[in-house]
């Protein structure tokens, strides 16, 4: 009985470790952007031009926002499409659009007191940004209707790579660590950063990049695992729900996430 308790436990064992995650290529549209933002479940595309533009383009319509003074947009968040956020992170500026892309508020963080020298920023709850304050290696989650810092985390000790976010949780990567915290500021996870440069986030998964490599870090799960997936030069890449978004070559490929 017991040499049955242990042939089962290692099978079982054996079972769960050899797990693989694999993306499968479903589809794949011809784009010709500088950056892509997003992709929601409706198949709305947000990205930038050359020409500093921000589209959001749907199957039947192109929208477009332009704001030449501030230039190039860094980063773009449309997880909440009525409060779409850009960052202009050489103007040390953040402006909020609406679902038709009118700018609803317009964020100077060099007017702001105490000043906040900002090198990211994604999505919170209500009217929230998560900012990174590079002056204080911390994150802060502003308000911005009523110019207040809500809370702050403990100061990290390595620079910040990437931040993503939703209403429950902020993802913060630096040199040394991945960070997870909730919307009370709390710190739920930490992995160390084993390689890793950039980040992609939705309810489901976190997607990492290493070189030309993608991990997986699933929804409840602890383990960072790695992708198998055709052997691509990843430019840019997105994750909404199950589809995993890689953007290369004026090629945008849409695959679907298997566990195995």
């Amino acid at each position: 009985m017991q040499k049955l308790f242990y042939i089962i436990f290692l099978f079982g064992f054996t079972c769960f470790s050899q797990q693989q995650v694999k993306a499968s290529i479903k589809d794949s549209t011809n784009l010709k952007a500088k950056n892509i933002f997003g992709v929601d479940t409706f198949g709305t595309l947000y990205y930038t031009t050359e020409d500093y533009s921000f589209h959001k383009k749907t199957k039947d319509t192109t929208i477009t926002y332009t704001n030449f003074q501030l230039g190039e947009i860094t980063s773009a968040n449309a997880f909440n499409s009525l409060k779409i956020n850009l960052f202009y992170k050489d103007f040390n500026t953040a402006v909020i659009l609406d679902n038709r892309l009118a700018e609803v508020y317009k964020i100077d963080f060099n007017t702001i007191q105490p000043y906040k020298n900002v090198s990211f920023i994604s999505t919170g709850f209500d009217n929230t940004l998560w900012v990174f304050n590079q002056d204080l290696q911390q994150l802060e989650l502003y308000d911005y209707k009523t110019n207040k810092v809500r809370l702050k985390t403990v100061p990290v000790q390595s620079n910040a790579l990437d931040l993503k976010s939703d209403y429950n949780n902020c993802y913060l990567l630096t040199e040394n660590f991945l960070y997870t915290y909730n919307y009370f500021g709390s710190l739920i996870s930490k992995h160390l950063n084993d390689g890793y440069e950039s980040l992609a986030f939705s309810k489901s998964h976190l997607i990492l990049k290493k070189g030309d490599q993608l991990h997986i870090l699933q929804k409840n799960k602890t383990e960072i695992q790695s992708i198998e997936h055709a052997n691509l030069l990843i430019n840019q890449f997105l994750v909404t729900n199950e589809t995993l978004y890689i953007y290369d070559d004026e090629t945008l490929r849409q695959y679907q996430l298997k566990i195995e």
